[in-house]
């Protein structure tokens, strides 16, 4: 691909001369491009550039409706590229082409028209309850943001935290990974194309360890946005707390999906299998734990093998394929890595657990379905994030919340029944930080999204992405002219 450029810095592309990350197509194993990294002088000509905007008020000082016109624009201009857009995005991820353009594109354009709906309906607070005095509560963009974006879904992702850092008036840089950047390096083009001023979306692109470091710590950055893993987080949100940063973690995940016998049995299995296999099983909400209520287990466990059988595999760019290729080799080989672990400690393993034999070239993996009793066990523990499932089976509501919450993760949970008794309770029990009922993977973006534990700190959606990315001043005035205490008089 001809994209070669390091950085996007003041509306221009930059080459660094960092070494090349090679971009690698997962499906073909071919190399899109080879791009240079941006080291620590092309972070500091971005965050530079970053605060000059955000200074000098060229976007911040526009009115409300003259940003959303042009959030409104972005989204118009992500649409009409749609098909370019979903296909570099294919290329990059291995995402199946039909998902990168219904799914994570469309996500993108609606990003930003969400927050130009949201910021047009934001509002201040006013406290005149005193006599004497009104006080006034306000918010202003906080400055310059640093937004990681990971590789499993980086243009949706990428696009949230852009429109949500932007909307209220921020100037951003972007990081994605070193390992998808392309999607985010076109998507950050076509946000200029629509007019955008120079400055107020930055681009470097580089590994976690070079750029992303630097990113983090760079004193003109002053809040940072991380997706990603639960490891890498840490390191992040540490580096930005030695500096006092504001920072937001949306991590890793192995969350639970709970089919109860009162479940429409149908509708459950399709929410099983959209909940491990869409993506290629690379997401971080993934109903990675299958559990099953004993009474319709053999039942479910029969229909759910069947229908993985069936699943189409092969190239992203097929109209019909349902799971491609898994990112790269070394994740492949990991993925691979917990099925030896499963068999080693007395799994079944029911499906899969091989690399798919039926291609030459790409990392394509046999979806993988193992049952255990063992709620302890490896992989019902560490996230896999890939095509493997795991089924577990337990015979009571209070059995199910049990291993449910027997995780250090806490980021989705999802609940099949009928009963609405049970519902409002498995909600109440439930340690997640959203739970869906009767649904697989809806994305509320008025509400929060973020997890419990270990899978993040913080959230984003329109009142939250408000509350991080604005700081509040509280104004307090004179209603009439005060009789004050005169110092120093007598």
């Amino acid at each position: 691909m001809s994209i070669d450029f390091s950085a996007f810095i003041a509306g221009q592309p930059v080459t660094g001369n960092g070494p090349a990350q090679p971009v690698i197509n997962p499906a073909t194993e071919e190399t899109l491009a080879a791009i240079p990294e941006a080291g620590v002088d092309l972070v500091d000509r971005a965050a530079q550039a970053a605060r000059i905007a955000f200074e000098d008020g060229r976007w911040h000082g526009k009115s409300v409706e003259e940003r959303q016109a042009m959030l409104r624009r972005i989204a118009d201009v992500i649409d009409a590229a749609s098909d370019e857009l979903s296909a570099i995005e294919t290329a990059n991820t291995g995402i199946p082409l039909s998902q990168a353009k219904a799914r994570h594109i469309a996500r993108a354009g609606h990003n930003f028209r969400f927050f130009a709906d949201y910021i047009g309906q934001a509002a201040g607070r006013i406290y005149d309850q005193a006599p004497d005095h009104m006080t006034l509560v306000r918010r202003q963009p906080v400055g310059v943001a640093g937004l990681i974006a990971p590789w499993n879904a980086p243009v949706a992702l990428g696009a949230m935290k852009i429109a949500g850092a932007i909307a209220f008036g921020n100037s951003c840089i972007i990081k994605p990974s070193e390992q998808a950047p392309l999607g985010v390096h076109k998507l950050v083009e076509l946000i200029h194309r629509a007019g955008l001023p120079e400055g107020v979306v930055n681009l470097v692109s580089g590994r976690g360890a070079v750029t992303g470091d630097a990113l983090v710590r760079h004193p003109e950055v002053d809040l940072v946005s991380f997706t990603g893993g639960t490891t890498t987080g840490r390191a992040i949100m540490s580096a930005a707390g030695q500096m006092l940063k504001p920072s937001t973690m949306e991590l890793g995940g192995k969350s639970a999906n709970i089919i109860f016998d009162s479940a429409d049995f149908d509708q459950a299995v399709d929410g099983a299998l959209l909940g491990i296999f869409t993506n290629n099983g690379q997401q971080c909400l993934a109903g990675s734990r299958i559990l099953v209520q004993r009474s319709i287990a053999d039942r479910f466990i029969t229909a759910f093998l069947e229908r993985v059988a069936r699943l189409r595999i092969g190239s992203p760019l097929d109209a019909g394929t349902e799971l491609g290729p898994v990112a790269s080799s070394a994740h492949r080989d990991r993925i691979l890595s917990y099925a030896d672990t499963a068999r080693r400690e007395g799994m079944q393993i029911l499906a899969g657990g091989r690399a798919h034999s039926g291609f030459d070239k790409g990392f394509y993996l046999e979806p993988t379905v193992a049952l255990t009793d063992d709620p302890g066990a490896t992989v019902c523990r560490e996230e896999i994030f890939g095509p493997f499932a795991t089924i577990l089976l337990f015979d009571t509501p209070d059995d199910a919340f049990r291993i449910a919450n027997a995780t250090r993760f806490g980021l989705v949970s999802y609940v099949w029944t009928q009963d609405i008794y049970l519902a409002l309770r498995a909600q109440e029990e439930l340690q997640s930080g959203v739970v869906w009922i009767n649904t697989p993977m809806m994305r509320e973006l008025r509400a929060p999204f973020g997890g419990w534990k270990e899978s993040g700190v913080g959230a984003e959606g329109g009142l939250d992405c408000e509350a991080f990315y604005t700081r509040q001043k509280t104004i307090t005035l004179a209603r009439h002219p005060l009789a004050l205490r005169r110092m120093g008089t007598a």
